[in-house]
């Protein structure tokens, strides 16, 4: 039996409801407690944001395992919520899947996210992406799958690329088997419009997630139509970073033509949101 995992506990409770779960996806602790506090029931710790936010890098394999799972560390104890770690690759072979599994649910997510991609891989909505054959994918995800019930608790995320040059068939086909392997969670890459995201609610079993890219591939459909066609998580893994980045942007532009940004968060704030309150409370228990 594996382990307990209380945030693994939450993350079941939530997908068996039956409202959408819209899901922010963070890149620090910061933006973690963030999405926490603003209400959101929970998050997923994005590689593509963390390789820019960590590294000022692309998302194409250049952050390792360690960097990652250092992350995920910080993140899991800021959020307050469930968070769903991106595993990329698994970082290797079948037995590089169960390390990074393993490592996963000792930093404490809720769940990882495991795909077929070559590696290094690639955002799933930028150019030169490939996924290796299907047999090397259903080994991920059967060592993801093992890792998970003979270690400690944590989902399954399954993610397939292969919509990109194998067509909407062969993903649905990959994502199908995952299911029957045993992972929680199926996650089909871009599809194009609202008939295939369609034809992925409807031809696939148990919860499903939508990976929503600001002028990416996949349609920005609102929350309403996407419950009704069934999927259960909306991940929206930039619109924080991109946020972030055009406030910063607008800031550092604003200095450089002498004058001071006026768009910022006040003092009291500011340090609210950051945790000074807390401490100051916790701080006066042991006075």
């Amino acid at each position: 039996m594996p382990l307990a995992n209380p945030a693994a506990d939450r993350l079941r409770q939530l997908l068996a409801g039956d409202e959408l779960l819209v899901m922010p996806c963070c890149f620090d602790g910061l933006s973690a407690k963030m999405i926490g506090q603003s209400g959101f029931p929970l998050t997923f710790m994005s590689g593509f944001a963390v390789a820019a936010a960590r590294l000022g890098q692309p998302d194409t394999g250049l952050i390792s395992y360690g960097e990652m799972v250092d992350q995920g560390r910080y993140v899991c104890d800021a959020a307050g919520i469930p968070v769903i770690g991106d595993g990329d690759t698994g970082y290797g072979n079948p037995v590089n899947v169960r390390r990074t599994v393993k490592g996963y649910a000792d930093a404490g997510f809720a769940a990882v996210m495991i795909e077929d991609q070559v590696a290094p891989k690639r955002c799933g909505h930028t150019r030169g992406k490939a996924v290796v054959d299907r047999e090397e994918a259903e080994r991920r995800i059967r060592a993801a799958v093992d890792a998970r019930n003979e270690g400690r608790d944590i989902l399954i995320l399954a993610r397939t690329d292969a919509r990109h040059d194998h067509g909407l068939d062969e993903a649905i086909a990959r994502a199908a088997r995952f299911a029957e392997l045993g992972a929680d969670i199926l996650f089909v890459e871009a599809p194009h419009d609202e008939a295939e995201m369609r034809r992925v609610c409807d031809e696939l079993p148990g919860p499903k997630m939508a990976n929503l890219v600001e002028g990416g591939d996949t349609p920005l459909l609102d929350h309403a139509t996407l419950a009704e066609i069934g999927f259960s998580i909306a991940a929206y893994p930039l619109t924080l970073l991109s946020s972030a980045m055009r406030a910063m942007e607008e800031a550092l532009e604003a200095m450089k033509a002498g004058d001071h940004p006026d768009r910022l968060l006040e003092f009291p704030e500011l340090r609210r949101i950051v945790g000074f309150d807390d401490y100051y409370d916790m701080e006066a228990r042991y006075r």
